[in-house]
């Protein structure tokens, strides 16, 4: 079967556009023809956007899922890392995300998982070591060592670490990065063992750092981490060496839209439309050597039809030839999904949550959760500025001091308990099983009743994020709701649009209920992540993200 398209096809020599007629024939592109009398009201096609960091689980879609939501917005291929179900269900969770993504019309490229687990300062539920890592990378369905969160073991050259990553050299396959903050000599370090990208830059300085030391600079926009503004200026001067990223994207926000965002935003401030598919198409593919079209005589089939180069409205979507969105409309069919997992703990009672107080201890270390950013501050208050019960340490949301609570799902043990600023919650609890990276239950709430009942509804669902409220007047209103993840207590099985609307209105209840982050269920998700500084709280304990040891 031929297809013929006409549309304004990109010239990166020249920089400009020009009308053509592109063949179609099983799924590749059999020419591209110049043609003269083409009209005045041509589509742009355009190489389709990539995705060259994101974590599929992220969305609480299966990779089949993600895609459905992904092509309307003209996204063909993501560069994913499955470390998040790798730490759940380990080698079996990879093989999951990679069986369910070959089923339906879309390129994912996954990447072999560095740091399962991420720390030994937390419990996983399973581990990757250098044999599973080099029995992946041997796959040729995974393209890289995902990002090396460990840079402390590559600059003091842990041998397992190195041994990843030499595995990876070795087969021709690129190490990505993640070092938030490393700066000089200890970043051409970590850039000199071999490791080429970095999505954790803070700071332009930073990521200014990073590139003349010959690293490339994925721009990270996602819905809880974002720093396109801080760092798109690069791409004026740095085109070859920058990417684009969402990192960790939920389903509202993917329902919104992806790459052709950004794409838009790069334009708005007058960067070279040539520059922007560069970070946003072709570096993905050059880079991570991806079977992704570019509009070349042989190549795959792999582009989009959008209306203009301002809001890069897509109209329709071609993976492999095959036209998988049309005018905002997925064309992708929904899968039937039978679910893996692991959780392995009852339900926990009030007293499991009890904070003693210590008379010896004059002063508390507080997490400080800040909006838009998967770091937060370390800050010291006295423990009077905490509500004192009966011997026990209580939230004290008038000064917006709550308590946080980690509880280990693959083992019955002790929880985890601390205390968390700037959630701004008056009533209620908020309870999630996404919890980067081991995945165990974090919580953050008013009072332990609270607590307990929403991290009893995660525990009853095998997984999901929760909010539970209690009625001001009776126990008989009160507030409940859950969004199941019965896919390693990451994913659903439900459709992508259904999750987008129920997490919608889950953001909904938690911001009536007094809560003043843009995206409080994805920064929920990043507080016991021990690898991103300064202060988080693992199901082991009160974790400095800068000494890397716990709180005494």
């Amino acid at each position: 079967m031929e297809e013929k398209i006409v549309g304004l096809i990109p010239d990166f020599v020249e920089e400009k556009f020009f009308p053509a007629e592109i063949y179609i024939r099983e799924g590749k592109i059999k020419t591209v023809t110049k043609i003269e009398d083409a009209g005045s009201s041509l589509p742009y096609i355009l190489p389709g956007f990539i995705d060259s960091h994101v974590h599929i689980e992220s969305s609480m879609l299966v990779p089949s899922e993600f895609a459905r939501l992904a092509v309307v917005h003209g996204t063909v291929a993501t560069v994913s890392d499955p470390h998040e179900i790798a730490n759940v269900c380990g080698m079996e969770g990879v093989r999951f995300m990679l069986e369910n993504g070959k089923r339906v019309p879309f390129k994912f490229y996954f990447g072999a998982p560095s740091c399962v687990p991420a720390t030994t300062f937390e419990t996983a539920g399973a581990r990757l070591d250098v044999s599973d890592v080099h029995d992946l990378l041997q796959n040729p369905d995974i393209k890289y060592l995902s990002e090396m969160m460990n840079f402390p073991g590559v600059l003091t050259g842990d041998p397992e670490v190195l041994q990843k990553i030499q595995i990876a050299k070795k087969l021709g396959k690129p190490v990505d990065g993640h070092a938030p903050g490393l700066r000089g000599e200890d970043a051409r370090q970590y850039i000199d063992a071999g490791i080429s990208t970095d999505h954790e830059c803070i700071s332009r300085e930073e990521a200014l750092d990073k590139i003349k030391s010959g690293m490339k600079i994925i721009i990270r926009e996602g819905s809880a981490a974002r720093n396109f503004e801080t760092l798109i200026d690069l791409l004026h001067d740095y085109p070859d060496q920058i990417m684009l990223c969402s990192d960790d994207k939920h389903p509202d926000s993917l329902v919104e839209g992806h790459i052709n965002q950004l794409c838009s935003r790069a334009a708005d401030k007058g960067i070279s439309i040539f520059k922007i598919l560069k970070a946003a198409c072709i570096n993905p593919v050059l880079h991570y050597n991806l079977e992704v079209g570019l509009l070349k005589t042989g190549d795959p089939a792999d582009f989009i039809l959008v209306k203009n180069l301002t809001d890069f409205e897509v109209i329709r979507t071609y993976i492999d030839g095959i036209c998988v969105a049309e005018e905002g409309k997925s064309k992708i069919e929904r899968l039937e999904i039978n679910p893996i997992n692991q959780f392995n703990i009852r339900p926990k009672k009030k007293s499991d949550f009890a904070y003693p107080f210590t008379v010896e201890k004059h002063h508390i270390e507080i997490i400080q959760a800040l909006d838009g950013q998967l770091i937060t501050n370390k800050i010291i208050k006295p423990v009077d500025a905490l509500i004192n019960i009966n011997g026990h340490l209580e939230s004290n949301p008038e000064k917006d001091l709550l308590k946080i609570v980690v509880v280990n799902r693959y083992q019955q043990a002790p929880v985890a308990k601390a205390f968390i600023q700037n959630f701004g919650l008056k009533k209620g609890a908020l309870a999630s099983s996404v919890a980067h990276d081991s995945h165990n239950i974090v919580a953050i709430g008013v009072d332990d009743d609270s607590l307990t009942e929403a991290v009893n509804l995660v525990i009853k669902h095998q997984g999901g994020i929760s909010f539970y409220a209690p009625s001001e007047i009776n126990r008989e209103h009160e507030v409940q709701m859950i969004i199941p993840l019965p896919v390693a207590g990451l994913m659903s099985t439900e459709d992508g649009y259904k999750v987008a609307h129920d997490y919608e209105k889950l953001d909904q209840l938690v911001n009536a209920a007094g809560c003043t982050l843009s995206s409080p269920y994805m920064t929920l998700s990043f507080m016991a992540l021990l690898v991103i500084p300064h202060l988080k709280l693992s199901d082991l304990g009160l974790f400095d993200g800068d000494r890397f040891s716990f709180v005494d």
